[in-house]
């Protein structure tokens, strides 16, 4: 949504509902100013004032749309209907990045870790329901292949929102899947992507490695 808010928007006052509540409030306020100006009880631990990023996720219902988004970057509507939405609920998947040996023990690993991430449908649900603009598709499918610096990259302005982990039919929960290969390229000096894209071809089976 266009942040460019002028003096006069600022004084127009527009009627919407938060969690359930009607509030009247000043147009350039974003949905977090005003669930404050309205007195709307916040969650403790949850919004960046508590040191959390990414935790100001709402659905936001425009007639017969319904769409996701984060309250701290988008600006009241007349007639919007917010409800904020509960915090991303703890991590399924579990690692110790100090476990790992190297780059070849990455590779071995990550399918272990996250089985369900060779299982993406396209759906583009993961891409529609990220407030960043991520080619979240794109991650997955360069993480599954072993490209894991070029995930990382992918996912850099990754804020943990965790929408995508929702939008997902097949559980892939692809934030995590991005925190993993920011966190193996940070920790590794990983081999050349196009030997690791080999390697994942081998181990999917779509080619036979040579024998010379």
């Amino acid at each position: 949504m266009s942040s460019t808010i002028t003096d006069a928007d600022r004084q127009q006052v527009v009627t919407l509902t938060i969690n359930g509540v009607t509030v009247s409030v000043n147009k350039g306020m974003t949905l977090v100013e005003a669930a404050w100006h309205a007195g709307i009880s916040r969650v403790t631990s949850v919004g960046c004032l508590e040191g959390v990023c990414g935790s100001c996720r709402v659905m936001l219902g425009r007639g017969k749309e319904v769409t996701v988004g984060l309250a701290c970057q988008t600006f009241v509507e007349a007639g919007i209907e917010v409800v904020f939405l509960p915090a991303a609920s703890a991590p399924r998947h579990h690692y110790e990045i100090d476990d790992f040996q190297d780059g070849w023990d990455i590779h071995a690993r990550f399918h272990e870790i996250f089985p369900e991430a060779s299982r993406c449908r396209h759906c583009h649900g993961c891409v529609r329901s990220c407030p960043k603009g991520i080619a979240v598709e794109d991650g997955i499918a360069l993480a599954a292949a072993g490209r894991y610096r070029d995930a990382g990259e992918t996912f850099i302005e990754c804020v943990m929102c965790e929408l995508c982990d929702v939008a997902c039919p097949e559980l892939i929960a692809p934030a995590h899947v991005g925190l993993f290969c920011r966190r193996v390229t940070a920790h590794f000096h990983l081999r050349p992507p196009n030997l690791i894209f080999r390697l994942e071809a081998i181990r999917q089976s779509r080619m036979e490695p040579d024998h010379e």
